[in-house]
């Protein structure tokens, strides 16, 4: 467990504050994403089905003033689906960016060094071109984790809603 620890250490000032900034950030996107997947699969279900009970309780399915009902019903439980899904997708597009910014500082660490030691040391170089890939590589790791687990979320949202719309639908 300590060689585990080091090693994450190690990789943490081998790619620089960036990195920490970037895993900080998945960390914190990832949490919300299973947050998600957990109301869908538990919460959702409930929430479901007291509203189908409640509409199926309904005498009048089918007026202008019953459809108003339902729709409401359908709009409540879309926007507590959706939830924190527009603050992941927020956190999907600042990935790339975060990584950019960690190979922006990278570089200017590995001009530092060409000024100060001369362009032919390569060895100098080495841990300014590490910190200028290595958080680029992990933000773009966790953008691409997290567009897939955002397309899924977003795919089960919708089916979700159109279970939903016939679950209160006007001729039950």
């Amino acid at each position: 467990m300590i060689e585990f620890l080091e090693a994450i250490r190690d990789f943490t000032e081998t790619g620089g504050q960036v990195l920490l900034v970037i895993g900080l950030l998945i960390f914190v996107m990832w949490l919300l994403i299973l947050e998600r997947a957990m109301y869908l699969m538990v919460w959702h279900k409930q929430a479901k089905k007291q509203a189908v009970t409640l509409w199926d309780a309904r005498s009048d399915r089918s007026s202008w003033f019953a459809e108003q009902v339902r729709q409401k019903m359908i709009s409540e439980l879309t926007m507590r689906l959706n939830g924190s899904i527009p603050i992941i997708q927020s956190l999907v597009a600042l990935c790339p960016l975060l990584g950019l910014m960690g190979t922006v500082t990278g570089m200017i660490e590995v001009f530092d060094v060409m000024a100060i030691s001369g362009s032919g040391n390569a060895r100098s170089m080495a841990s300014g071109v590490s910190k200028a890939t290595i958080p680029t590589m992990a933000g773009m790791v966790g953008a691409l984790s997290g567009v897939f687990a955002s397309t899924w979320l977003n795919r089960m949202v919708k089916s979700e809603r159109t279970h939903l719309e016939d679950a209160l639908s006007i001729q039950r």
